[in-house]
Protein backbone atom coordinates (compact mmCIF):
# COMPACT_ATOMS: atom_id res chain seq x y z
CA UNK A 1 0.00 0.00 0.00
CA UNK A 2 1.21 3.22 -1.26
CA UNK A 3 1.49 6.07 2.11
CA UNK A 4 -0.07 9.39 0.79
CA UNK A 5 2.30 11.86 2.30
CA UNK A 6 0.41 14.91 4.72
CA UNK A 7 1.57 18.12 6.02
CA UNK A 8 0.26 20.13 8.47
CA UNK A 9 -0.74 24.11 7.89
CA UNK A 10 -1.43 26.74 10.52
CA UNK A 11 -3.33 30.08 10.03
CA UNK A 12 -2.98 32.43 12.95
CA UNK A 13 -3.87 36.04 13.49
CA UNK A 14 -1.25 37.00 16.02
CA UNK A 15 -2.64 40.46 16.69
CA UNK A 16 0.74 42.38 16.27
CA UNK A 17 1.90 39.74 19.24
CA UNK A 18 -0.30 41.74 22.12
CA UNK A 19 -2.03 39.55 23.97
CA UNK A 20 -5.43 39.31 26.04
CA UNK A 21 -2.85 40.56 28.57
CA UNK A 22 -2.18 43.56 26.65
CA UNK A 23 1.76 43.05 26.52
CA UNK A 24 3.64 42.62 23.43
CA UNK A 25 5.26 39.61 23.57
CA UNK A 26 6.24 37.71 20.04
CA UNK A 27 8.43 34.96 21.91
CA UNK A 28 5.03 34.27 23.15
CA UNK A 29 4.15 33.91 19.20
CA UNK A 30 6.47 31.38 18.55
CA UNK A 31 5.89 28.84 21.29
CA UNK A 32 2.58 28.58 19.77
CA UNK A 33 3.47 27.69 16.72
CA UNK A 34 6.08 25.72 18.21
CA UNK A 35 3.39 24.15 19.74
CA UNK A 36 1.07 23.16 16.63
CA UNK A 37 4.16 22.04 14.94
CA UNK A 38 3.02 22.97 11.27
CA UNK A 39 4.98 22.56 8.42
CA UNK A 40 3.62 25.82 6.75
CA UNK A 41 1.67 29.06 8.51
CA UNK A 42 0.04 32.07 7.40
CA UNK A 43 -0.03 35.08 9.91
CA UNK A 44 -2.32 37.79 9.79
CA UNK A 45 -1.28 41.41 11.62
CA UNK A 46 2.37 40.13 11.49
CA UNK A 47 3.55 43.54 11.32
CA UNK A 48 3.11 46.59 13.44
CA UNK A 49 0.17 49.25 11.60
CA UNK A 50 1.78 52.60 12.83
CA UNK A 51 5.19 53.45 12.46
CA UNK A 52 7.69 51.86 9.65
CA UNK A 53 5.47 48.93 9.70
CA UNK A 54 8.14 46.77 10.94
CA UNK A 55 7.43 43.33 11.69
CA UNK A 56 5.61 42.27 14.93
CA UNK A 57 8.01 39.20 16.05
CA UNK A 58 11.38 40.48 14.89
CA UNK A 59 13.01 38.30 12.35
CA UNK A 60 16.43 37.64 14.56
CA UNK A 61 13.76 36.40 17.18
CA UNK A 62 12.52 34.25 14.17
CA UNK A 63 15.95 32.93 13.25
CA UNK A 64 17.20 32.03 16.61
CA UNK A 65 14.01 29.88 17.22
CA UNK A 66 14.93 28.76 14.37
CA UNK A 67 11.96 26.34 13.38
CA UNK A 68 11.19 28.52 10.44
CA UNK A 69 11.87 30.73 8.22
CA UNK A 70 9.66 33.84 6.58
CA UNK A 71 8.98 33.78 2.92
CA UNK A 72 10.27 36.81 1.33
CA UNK A 73 7.49 39.22 -0.81
CA UNK A 74 10.09 41.71 -1.66
CA UNK A 75 7.83 43.67 -1.37
CA UNK A 76 7.96 46.83 1.45
CA UNK A 77 5.33 49.47 2.38
CA UNK A 78 5.52 52.98 2.06
CA UNK A 79 7.14 54.11 5.03
CA UNK A 80 6.01 57.25 6.85
CA UNK A 81 8.69 59.57 7.17
CA UNK A 82 9.65 58.99 3.47
CA UNK A 83 6.92 62.53 2.57
CA UNK A 84 9.25 64.68 4.33
CA UNK A 85 12.63 66.48 3.82
CA UNK A 86 15.46 63.88 4.56
CA UNK A 87 12.71 61.15 5.21
CA UNK A 88 14.28 58.46 3.39
CA UNK A 89 16.92 58.77 6.13
CA UNK A 90 15.17 59.72 9.22
CA UNK A 91 14.18 56.37 10.43
CA UNK A 92 17.42 55.26 10.30
CA UNK A 93 18.61 58.03 12.74
CA UNK A 94 15.81 57.30 14.59
CA UNK A 95 16.73 53.72 14.87
CA UNK A 96 12.80 52.71 13.75
CA UNK A 97 13.41 48.62 12.75
CA UNK A 98 11.00 48.87 9.79
CA UNK A 99 12.09 45.50 8.18
CA UNK A 100 8.26 44.08 7.37
CA UNK A 101 7.40 40.32 7.33
CA UNK A 102 4.88 40.22 5.22
CA UNK A 103 2.75 42.41 3.03
CA UNK A 104 -0.10 44.60 4.95
CA UNK A 105 0.36 42.59 7.59
CA UNK A 106 0.02 38.96 5.81
CA UNK A 107 3.29 36.52 6.73
CA UNK A 108 3.55 32.97 5.71
CA UNK A 109 6.41 30.77 7.63
CA UNK A 110 7.48 27.30 6.17
CA UNK A 111 10.09 24.96 7.96
CA UNK A 112 13.54 24.48 7.01
CA UNK A 113 13.00 21.65 4.55
CA UNK A 114 10.20 23.57 2.57
CA UNK A 115 11.73 25.23 -0.73
CA UNK A 116 10.10 28.21 -2.00
CA UNK A 117 9.96 28.00 -5.63
CA UNK A 118 7.64 31.21 -5.99
CA UNK A 119 5.95 34.51 -4.27
CA UNK A 120 3.41 37.15 -5.04
CA UNK A 121 1.82 39.70 -2.93
CA UNK A 122 -1.18 40.49 -4.16
CA UNK A 123 -3.22 44.10 -3.44
CA UNK A 124 -7.09 43.62 -3.30
CA UNK A 125 -9.67 46.28 -4.08
CA UNK A 126 -10.59 47.95 -0.71
CA UNK A 127 -11.37 51.24 0.95
CA UNK A 128 -8.00 50.47 3.47
CA UNK A 129 -5.07 49.33 2.51
CA UNK A 130 -5.36 45.52 1.88
CA UNK A 131 -3.28 42.76 0.42
CA UNK A 132 -2.82 38.94 0.47
CA UNK A 133 0.63 36.73 -0.16
CA UNK A 134 0.90 34.08 -2.25
CA UNK A 135 3.79 31.48 -2.27
CA UNK A 136 4.37 28.19 -5.03
CA UNK A 137 6.27 25.52 -2.47
CA UNK A 138 7.78 22.28 -2.69
CA UNK A 139 7.72 20.17 0.14
CA UNK A 140 9.06 16.91 -0.52
CA UNK A 141 8.30 15.95 -4.46
CA UNK A 142 5.00 17.72 -4.17
CA UNK A 143 4.16 21.50 -5.14
CA UNK A 144 1.72 23.33 -3.34
CA UNK A 145 0.57 26.73 -3.40
CA UNK A 146 -0.67 28.53 -0.75
CA UNK A 147 -2.39 32.38 0.21
CA UNK A 148 -2.34 33.82 3.42
CA UNK A 149 -5.35 36.46 3.84
CA UNK A 150 -7.11 39.11 5.89
CA UNK A 151 -10.20 39.80 4.67
CA UNK A 152 -12.36 43.31 5.25
CA UNK A 153 -14.47 43.84 7.23
CA UNK A 154 -16.93 44.73 5.19
CA UNK A 155 -18.97 41.50 3.10
CA UNK A 156 -19.17 43.55 -0.23
CA UNK A 157 -15.51 44.28 -0.04
CA UNK A 158 -14.48 40.54 1.36
CA UNK A 159 -16.48 39.01 -1.73
CA UNK A 160 -14.50 40.97 -3.82
CA UNK A 161 -11.43 40.43 -2.44
CA UNK A 162 -12.14 36.51 -2.11
CA UNK A 163 -13.05 36.87 -6.24
CA UNK A 164 -9.55 38.59 -6.97
CA UNK A 165 -7.51 35.76 -4.85
CA UNK A 166 -9.35 33.29 -6.79
CA UNK A 167 -8.53 34.88 -9.97
CA UNK A 168 -5.09 35.77 -9.21
CA UNK A 169 -4.77 31.69 -8.83
CA UNK A 170 -6.34 31.07 -11.97
CA UNK A 171 -3.71 32.98 -13.82
CA UNK A 172 -0.50 31.57 -12.14
CA UNK A 173 1.21 29.71 -14.79
CA UNK A 174 1.62 26.63 -13.07
CA UNK A 175 -1.56 24.23 -12.18
CA UNK A 176 -0.81 22.78 -8.74
CA UNK A 177 -3.08 21.75 -5.57
CA UNK A 178 -3.99 25.01 -3.54
CA UNK A 179 -4.70 26.14 0.15
CA UNK A 180 -5.82 29.51 1.56
CA UNK A 181 -6.10 30.26 4.99
CA UNK A 182 -6.50 33.52 6.99
CA UNK A 183 -8.76 35.69 9.11
CA UNK A 184 -12.04 35.73 6.83
CA UNK A 185 -13.96 38.33 8.88
CA UNK A 186 -16.70 36.04 7.82
CA UNK A 187 -19.51 35.05 10.70
CA UNK A 188 -21.52 32.84 8.41
CA UNK A 189 -21.05 29.06 7.01
CA UNK A 190 -22.81 30.13 4.23
CA UNK A 191 -21.32 33.61 3.86
CA UNK A 192 -21.21 35.69 0.48
CA UNK A 193 -17.15 35.29 0.13
CA UNK A 194 -17.37 31.82 1.07
CA UNK A 195 -19.48 31.83 -2.18
CA UNK A 196 -17.27 32.57 -4.49
CA UNK A 197 -15.51 29.42 -4.30
CA UNK A 198 -18.55 27.96 -6.26
CA UNK A 199 -17.81 24.11 -4.67
CA UNK A 200 -13.87 24.34 -6.36
CA UNK A 201 -12.86 24.36 -2.62
CA UNK A 202 -13.65 23.08 0.72
CA UNK A 203 -13.94 24.86 4.45
CA UNK A 204 -11.91 22.34 6.50
CA UNK A 205 -14.12 21.81 9.73
CA UNK A 206 -11.59 23.78 12.45
CA UNK A 207 -14.11 25.21 14.50
CA UNK A 208 -14.62 28.96 16.86
CA UNK A 209 -11.19 30.42 16.95
CA UNK A 210 -12.57 34.41 17.86
CA UNK A 211 -12.58 35.75 20.64
CA UNK A 212 -9.74 33.49 22.15
CA UNK A 213 -11.17 33.26 25.80
CA UNK A 214 -14.40 32.46 24.80
CA UNK A 215 -14.55 31.53 21.25
CA UNK A 216 -17.65 31.65 19.63
CA UNK A 217 -16.96 32.30 15.66
CA UNK A 218 -15.17 30.26 13.27
CA UNK A 219 -13.47 33.53 11.64
CA UNK A 220 -10.52 32.36 10.76
CA UNK A 221 -10.67 29.11 8.43
CA UNK A 222 -8.98 27.08 6.12
CA UNK A 223 -9.73 26.13 2.46
CA UNK A 224 -8.61 23.51 0.20
CA UNK A 225 -9.81 22.86 -3.59
CA UNK A 226 -10.86 19.49 -3.78
CA UNK A 227 -7.56 18.40 -5.30
CA UNK A 228 -6.50 18.05 -1.55
CA UNK A 229 -7.83 15.69 1.34
CA UNK A 230 -8.89 17.16 4.83
CA UNK A 231 -7.18 14.42 7.30
CA UNK A 232 -7.97 16.46 10.43
CA UNK A 233 -8.51 19.90 11.48
CA UNK A 234 -9.19 21.74 14.64
CA UNK A 235 -8.36 24.65 16.77
CA UNK A 236 -5.24 24.77 19.05
CA UNK A 237 -6.72 26.65 22.31
CA UNK A 238 -3.30 26.11 24.49
CA UNK A 239 -2.93 27.73 27.44
CA UNK A 240 -0.41 30.09 25.88
CA UNK A 241 -2.58 30.46 23.03
CA UNK A 242 -5.46 31.81 24.88
CA UNK A 243 -3.07 34.68 26.62
CA UNK A 244 -1.15 35.04 22.80
CA UNK A 245 -3.83 36.64 20.64
CA UNK A 246 -7.29 37.77 20.69
CA UNK A 247 -7.91 35.11 18.06
CA UNK A 248 -6.48 31.05 18.36
CA UNK A 249 -4.97 29.52 15.85
CA UNK A 250 -6.64 27.14 13.65
CA UNK A 251 -4.52 23.79 11.92
CA UNK A 252 -5.33 21.16 9.40
CA UNK A 253 -3.63 17.85 8.13
CA UNK A 254 -3.71 17.35 4.43
CA UNK A 255 -2.98 14.88 2.07
CA UNK A 256 -0.91 15.63 -0.77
Amino acid sequence: MTTVPTITVASYNMRKAIGTDRRRRPDRVLHVLQEIDADVVALQEADKRIGGRGAAVPHELIDDHGLYKPVPFRVRHRRTLEGLPGGKHAERLLKINTRNLGWHGNALLVKRHVEIMDVAALELPTLEPRGAVMAELLIGDRPVRVVGMHLDLSGLWRRRQMRAILEAIQVRPQKMPTILMGDTNEWRDAGACLKELNGSYRVAPCGPSFHSRRPIAALDRIIVDQSLAIEAAGVHASVEARRASDHLPIWARVAL
